[in-house]
């Protein structure tokens, strides 16, 4: 019998904006939850995944790390996998996938449908364009507010063939552990993952609807911590109009 490998895709820690998950408390729930791989997808970095890797190291390799991130095109957010360099954001849609390619990576294209997220979303037209170089989408994101925004990302993946995925979207400890996919192929190359994920079983779980307030409450924390009064008075702002 095959061995079976536990993935969870999609995970922020405090090197992305709008968290402040520590490596402690993530290793601690990648263990509780025997997460076998990982893969640590900052937005617009990849140092929180190579940090997040070395600590890995250091306690025996006991959770795998694979070094990812969530890149904001001009366009829509898209991820890279199997990284070995930072990708800027501000690029074009295909300029980002030919970056990734360039690397050997893995071009995976995050949330492809939400209402409530849409400045984020990868505008279709972008996906169509570039089918042929996608190599995964996600089928259900773990912050999916609504049942209807997983249907129309499965639609979507059938719509062009590429092979749907799991992604966590986690930015705190409750997230990690919810959302993931079981596989029988170790994926620790970029060519592996590919194979391993043609054959899996799949975990979803319901949003968390308290972590969206959650992130709000990191995004404030993290300004304050860079002196950054005016982002976080936007945020406030922002809140205020709401009930006005």
């Amino acid at each position: 019998m095959n061995n079976r490998y536990k993935i969870e895709l999609h995970v922020h820690t405090k090197y992305s904006h709008d968290s402040i998950l520590p490596f402690w408390l993530l290793y601690l729930k990648c263990r509780i939850c025997k997460i076998d791989y990982i893969a640590i997808t900052e937005h617009n970095n990849i140092a929180g995944a190579k940090a997040f890797k070395k600590y890995c190291e250091q306690r025996g390799n006991k959770v795998n790390v694979i070094i990812g991130e969530e890149i904001m095109t001009n366009s829509g957010e898209i991820i890279g996998l199997f990284l070995k360099e930072n990708i800027p954001s501000g690029l074009s849609p295909e300029n980002t996938i030919n970056n990734i390619l360039k690397q050997g990576g893995i071009v995976y294209i995050p949330h492809p449908y939400d209402k409530k997220r849409e400045k984020t979303v990868l505008l279709e037209r972008y996906i169509s364009e570039n089918k042929e170089k996608i190599h995964c989408m996600e089928i259900y994101n773990g912050r999916n507010i609504s049942n209807e925004y997983g249907r129309k990302q499965e639609q979507l993946a059938q719509k062009y063939n590429i092979n749907g995925v799991i992604g966590a979207d986690a930015h705190t400890f409750f997230e990690i552990g919810r959302n993931y996919m079981l596989v029988n192929i170790r994926p620790n190359s970029a060519i592996k993952f590919l194979k391993a994920i043609e054959n899996k079983n799949i975990k979803m779980s319901k949003c968390l609807n308290f972590c969206h307030y959650l992130t709000k409450i990191d995004k404030m924390i993290n300004f304050i911590r860079k002196g950054d009064i005016d982002g976080f008075c936007r945020i406030i702002n922002k809140k205020f109009r709401k009930f006005m």
